[in-house]
This record gives structure tokens, C-alpha cells and sequence, in this order.
């Protein structure tokens, strides 16, 4: 008996594949490729293939620019690839029986909105400085533009004589990058203080050695000339974070806290916003668990404490949320960490993971408020990840403050490229995290050096006390993320380009000690916490003026030139668009993913930028 059973379900398997055989050869294949006008390659790309009789079927190119419909029907199709900042495309194609139709479009830069200038009535601290605009999306309402930046003021020299300590907390934030390329990408500058040069570097995964002495953390440094000023040095401190593999990821209770306030009814925010968590939806297993709180005039529990493995449920939550109302925030940020405490995983990752445009108006609006709550579940365990969305009315200071305050990453998604990059690509070093209360302290030596100037981190440095205090708040580390810092560095002997400082009536500089004579230039500590710990432990490292120059230096070398000429630097020296893109192509290295040619493509569309506004 067992036998016929065996043979009938062979019988019934050989039945269904020659169906499945027969059924795949009466259909066709697209595949495509999507470039710019220079030949670069154009991730993110939205491409839809429609044909009459037939429901859509839509897909984005993935990091080499290719797209593909494959099993489809025959027939005439209509095929559009839209792309924020480019003209959109619309083309046609035949698809024959048995066949792959291959397609090469090209997009062409174009204007996403129509901006007016108008002076502000009254600029502050908090908006943007010089300006205020009003923007006409194409289909949509006037709207005035309230997007809000804290103002940054670049690092200045600092004698290494009077102060040879220089402290600050790591940053693994991305989001000011992807900004930046949103208003590039809409033949925009973008604001000055949207550029955070330290989140343009830290956007890119370098190539450090792993740990390998037990330690979640590995530091490794380099030195060479100054790209931009031939008399100064440059210094890189790298710092790698233990990568995690897939298989011992710690069971994940996550709360998708999500904005659905009126602000947030429009293409690219409430409908990304879906789509990017559903792209994280399938990367969740059985030992993880999910719920949705949004959040609008109202706070409510769309989804329950959910099984990760549950994805259909999950998108269909997902798929029924609507925008409409006003911004509740403080609320809905309330109901999202009780539902995070009571489906606590003890050593396992508790986060809550806010989708907004940042707009809150309603209930707790300020951001005292809003950051003691955030420290305080913090400090029980619950983490806060914040994703932005939109433009027009992005708040980012309030972003990246709620993100630093819970101990978590702050990005900006403005496609769903980025969404992939975020939420698939890098999950483990967004969500489990390997090192808390990260900080670095760099002495350097003044026989070696005369000045040093922090290239970045203006919001994150800290006293120099702080490094050793572990009450002292700081930032974390992911599964396989990397910092990177540099320093430009005034060599000793040479005139320090700052106002001079009268000497002091009381008292010397002090006396160089004999580590002073050795040939070390500067010394680095990290200090860090293991994630269920309360004291810190110490990382030391002595760089020499043997260290050599590193393909890292060259690539975070580029996109520092990139930032320091987005703000418009005192101390961008001699950079150059032409001569950032030439070093991030000397030193791109592998790029598996297509972010650093992304880059260039970037820098390419900011020199056009700078060129349109030199001439108007």
C-alpha cells in the first residue's frame, strides 16, 4: 500500500511540474537596466510595467541598476521608471512567448518640485537660517516649508599646547546623507546645517579589520597628507563592531510606532513608509515579535503582539493604514513602549521604531518632555529608532534628538533603495546592538603636533571628564557597523591658522613628558559598555608617525571635501567637486552594493547645482 502511495505522489509531482514546464513556456521576461545620463547606474529606481487586460506589476533596481518582470504574458507593455530628482521615463515594450525583452533606459535629471524664495519674517536657530520656501509639489497644494535644522558651527583649531584632549561620543547616523541626496536629487543645495559631514562619512561601510581579542569593538587608525592643504596631515580613527551572523541574531521585540497624521498623507511618506517596514516584515522569524501603534489626533494598537513569523498578517496591518489628523506624538510614543515593556524579551532586542516626518503638534510637544520620556525607558531597556520621512516639513532636529536619546539610529529614508539599505542590508547593526555608550578620546602629542581640528561630530563632542564618567550618556554600536573620524592635523613648527591667544599671566604651558619624545603622534581611547552593562571598559592605542595613508583615509577623505563644500566651509582649503570625485574613485574599493558609485553620481549632480546658483 505504502508503495502505490509513494508511486501516485511521484505520479502527482511529475504532473505538476510539467504543467508549471508548460505554463512558464507561454510566458516572456523583461530585464532591464537603468542609468543616468553619464552611464552611472541608478538604484531605487521605481519601474512599472503595465499592459491592458492585466494587473500591474512593479519593481525597483536593485544596486546595479537592473530590474526584471519575469513569467509574464505576452503582449504590449507600457513601462514608466520613476526616480526622485529625474525626469520621469515612459517607453513601451513587446514581450513574446518563451523570450527575455531587454531594455537599456536612460533618466534625465529633472526637477522634482518648483521652489520660490522668500525672506524669512523672522529666521531662528531652529529653521532654516537664510530662507524660508514655499514648494509646489506637481497634483498638490501650495504649502509653506517648515523644515527644521539646528545650527551647526564646523569644529575649530585647537592648540594641542593648551588642550591636547579631544572627546566625543560615536555617531552611526546616516540620515543626513540620504537628506542631502534628496535635495541634490531635486536640483536643490541643500540647506547648510543639513549637512553633518560625520553622518556623510559614516553612511559608507568601511573595510577594518573585525575584533578578534573577544572584544565587541576593534580600532584602527591611518595618517597622510591633507587633500585640500598640502602643509597639514590627516588622521583616521576606524572603529569596526563585531558582525553578527543571521543565525544568532537575539530574539527581537519590536513596536512600529507609526505617524498617521495628516502631514504624512502624501507619496513619499505614509505609502513608503509601508513599504519600506515591508520589506523588513519577511527578514523576521518565529522568535521575534512585531506590533504597530500609529498614532494621529488618536493613538491606537493596529496590530498586537504579533509573531514575526506571521508576515501576512503583518502586511496586512501594514496595508490598511490611512493618514488623517493631527499629531499626537507624545501619546502614541506612551502606548508604544507599554506595549514594548510587556512583551519584554530579557536579552534579546527591545526597540521601538518611530516612522514620522518628525511634525508632532499634539499632547507632549516639547522636546524636554519627549527626551526625559525616551531616557527613561531607555534605562529600562527599551530602545528608540527613528526613520524620517517626507519633505517639506521634515523636523530633523527633533529626529535626531529622539533617536540619540533612546540609544538608537536616526535615517532618513527617501527611497526604497534606502529602506532596503536600512532595514535589510544593515538590520543587524540598526537593531542588536554590540556596544553601548560608545565614546573616543583622542591625546595628541605636541612635539608631534601643533594643532588638530575634529572634521565633524559638532553635536556629539563631549567634556573631557565625560570619557571616564559611565553615568555619562554616549552613543551605541550595531552589529557590524564601523565609525570613522578624521582629524586634520597643523604639524608641529608650523603657524596655527586662528586667532592667537595673548600668554598666560599665571602660568606655562606644561612640560612635555618623555612618552613626548617617543615617535607616537597621538594616542586612542575607547571606552564602551557591554549591552547589559553598567561599567565601562577601555580600548588603548598608540598611533605612529610610521602609520601609513589607507584606501579608508582616501574615500572618507572624498566625502569630507563633498561635505565641507556643501557647508561651505572656512576650512575647506583648496577642495574641490573635481577633486573629491577623483579620490572616491581612485579609492572606491569593492562596492557590493552600489553606494559609492551612487556617491560620485552624487558629487557629479552637486558641482551642477553649485554652477546653476553661481550663474543666477
Amino acid at each position: 500500500m505504502r508503495r502505490h502511495r509513494i508511486a501516485a505522489l511521484v505520479v502527482s509531482v511529475v504532473v505538476i511540474a510539467l504543467a508549471v514546464a508548460s505554463a512558464q513556456s507561454s510566458l516572456g521576461h523583461i530585464r532591464g537596466v537603468v542609468k543616468d545620463s553619464q552611464g552611472a547606474v541608478l538604484p531605487g529606481v521605481q519601474v512599472k510595467a503595465a499592459r491592458d487586460g492585466a494587473p500591474d506589476r512593479t519593481t525597483v533596481t536593485d544596486a546595479k541598476g537592473e530590474f526584471a518582470f519575469l513569467g509574464i504574458a505576452s503582449g504590449h507593455y507600457a513601462i514608466t521608471a520613476v526616480l526622485a530628482g529625474f525626469t520621469s521615463l515612459n517607453t513601451t515594450a513587446d514581450v513574446h512567448v518563451g523570450a527575455t525583452t531587454t531594455l537599456a533606459l536612460t533618466l534625465q535629471i529633472g526637477s522634482l518640485a518648483e521652489t520660490v524664495t522668500v525672506a524669512a519674517a523672522s529666521p531662528t536657530i531652529n529653521a532654516m537660517t537664510s530662507s524660508q520656501m514655499y514648494m509646489r509639489v506637481p497634483g498638490q497644494r501650495l504649502r509653506f516649508n517648515t523644515e527644521a535644522y539646528d545650527r551647526i558651527t564646523d569644529n575649530d583649531w585647537t592648540e594641542v599646547a593648551r588642550h591636547p584632549l579631544s572627546t566625543f561620543s560615536s555617531d552611526v547616523d546616516t540620515a543626513s546623507y540620504s537628506n542631502v541626496r534628496r535635495f541634490l536629487n531635486q536640483g536643490q543645495a541643500p540647506p547648510k546645517d543639513a549637512v553633518r559631514v560625520e553622518e556623510l562619512i559614516n553612511y559608507f561601510t568601511f573595510n577594518y579589520p573585525e575584533p578578534r581579542d573577544g572584544r565587541p569593538i576593534a580600532v584602527t587608525s591611518a595618517m597622510g597628507d591633507c587633500p585640500w592643504n598640502p602643509k597639514h596631515r590627516l588622521a583616521l580613527v576606524g572603529l569596526q563592531a563585531r558582525r553578527i551572523d543571521a543565525s544568532h541574531i537575539p530574539p527581537r521585540n519590536l513596536v512600529f510606532l507609526i505617524d498617521v497624521s495628516g502631514s504624512m498623507d502624501e507619496p513619499h511618506k505614509l505609502p513608503l513608509v509601508k513599504a519600506s517596514l515591508a520589506m523588513l516584515a519577511p527578514n523576521l522569524t518565529d522568535k521575534d515579535r512585531v506590533a504597530i501603534v500609529v498614532y494621529a489626533g488618536n493613538t491606537g494598537l493596529v496590530l498586537p503582539s504579533t509573531s514575526g513569523g506571521d508576515t501576512t498578517t503583518i502586511l496586512d496591518a501594514l496595508h490598511k493604514l490611512e493618514a488623517g489628523g493631527s499629531t499626537n506624538g507624545g501619546q502614541g510614543l506612551m502606548l508604544a513602549y507599554k506595549v514594548a515593556q510587556e512583551h519584554f524579551i530579557a536579552g534579546g532586542v527591545n526597540r521601538v521604531i518611530l516612522a514620522t516626518d518628525g511634525d508632532f503638534n499634539v499632547g507632549i510637544t516639547d522636546q524636554g518632555s519627549l527626551l526625559r520620556l525616551i531616557e527613561e525607558k531607555r534605562e529600562a531597556g527599551v530602545a528608540l529608532s527613528v526613520l524620517g520621512f517626507g519633505m517639506g516639513n521634515v523636523k530633523d532636529s527633533t529626529m535626531e534628538k529622539l533617536a540619540d536619546a533612546g540609544n538608537g539610529n536616526y535615517s532618513y529614508i527617501d527611497s526604497l533603495n534606502e529602506a532596503q539599505k536600512v532595514l535589510v542590508e544593515q538590520a543587524g547593526g540598526t537593531l542588536v546592538t554590540v556596544a553601548k555608550d560608545v565614546k573616543i578620546q583622542v591625546e595628541f602629542n605636541p612635539r608631534s603636533v601643533a594643532a588638530y581640528r575634529l572634521i565633524g561630530y559638532e553635536n556629539r563632542l563631549l567634556k573631557d571628564q565625560d570619557f571616564n564618567d559611565d553615568k555619562k550618556d554616549a552613543g551605541d554600536m550595531g552589529a557590524g557597523h564601523s565609525v570613522t573620524a578624521l582629524y586634520e592635523l597643523i604639524p608641529a613648527g608650523q603657524p596655527i591658522e586662528t586667532t592667537s591667544i595673548d600668554p598666560l599671566k599665571y602660568q606655562q604651558a606644561g612640560t612635555p613628558s618623555r612618552a613626548a619624545a617617543s615617535d607616537e603622534v597621538m594616542t586612542v581611547k575607547i571606552r564602551y559598555k557591554a549591552p547589559d552593562a553598567r561599567q565601562s571598559a577601555l580600548i588603548t592605542v598608540a598611533v605612529r608617525a610610521t602609520a601609513t595613508p589607507s584606501p579608508e583615509m582616501g574615500f572618507a577623505a572624498a566625502v569630507a571635501e563633498f561635505g565641507m563644500l556643501l557647508r561651505d566651509s572656512a576650512f575647506k582649503g583648496s577642495s574641490s567637486f573635481k577633486d573629491a570625485v577623483a579620490l572616491a574613485r581612485q579609492f572606491k574599493g569593492e562596492d557590493a552594493h552600489g553606494h559609492r558609485a551612487e556617491f560620485i553620481r552624487l558629487v557629479g549632480a552637486a558641482e551642477g547645482v553649485t554652477r546653476l546658483q553661481a550663474a543666477r
